[in-house]
């Protein structure tokens, strides 16, 4: 029980942080490039939607597993309360 409650931290942390990072890049794409100085498009603007692409795909897969795994948590404790 105590791991199903870690993964779903886990997975909730990390579906969060993916769409935050997601919607910051649809609004500000050269964050990566002003943090990292890496700039592998040269300012086209092609890598950061990917990664916009790629982040929201992340955060939606994460957000559903941790759902699920939210389900099954409450499920478990309600079986087992008296």
């Amino acid at each position: 029980m105590k791991a199903s409650k870690l993964r779903f931290g886990v997975e909730t942390a990390v579906a969060v942080c993916a769409g935050v990072l997601g919607i910051v890049t649809m609004f500000w794409r050269d964050w990566i490039e002003a943090l990292t100085g890496w700039d592998p498009d040269h300012h086209d603007g092609s890598a950061e939607w990917l990664i916009v692409v790629g982040l929201l795909v992340v955060a939606v897969v994460l957000g559903a597993l941790a759902r699920r795994d939210w389900k099954l948590l409450t499920a478990v404790s309600a079986g087992s309360a008296p």
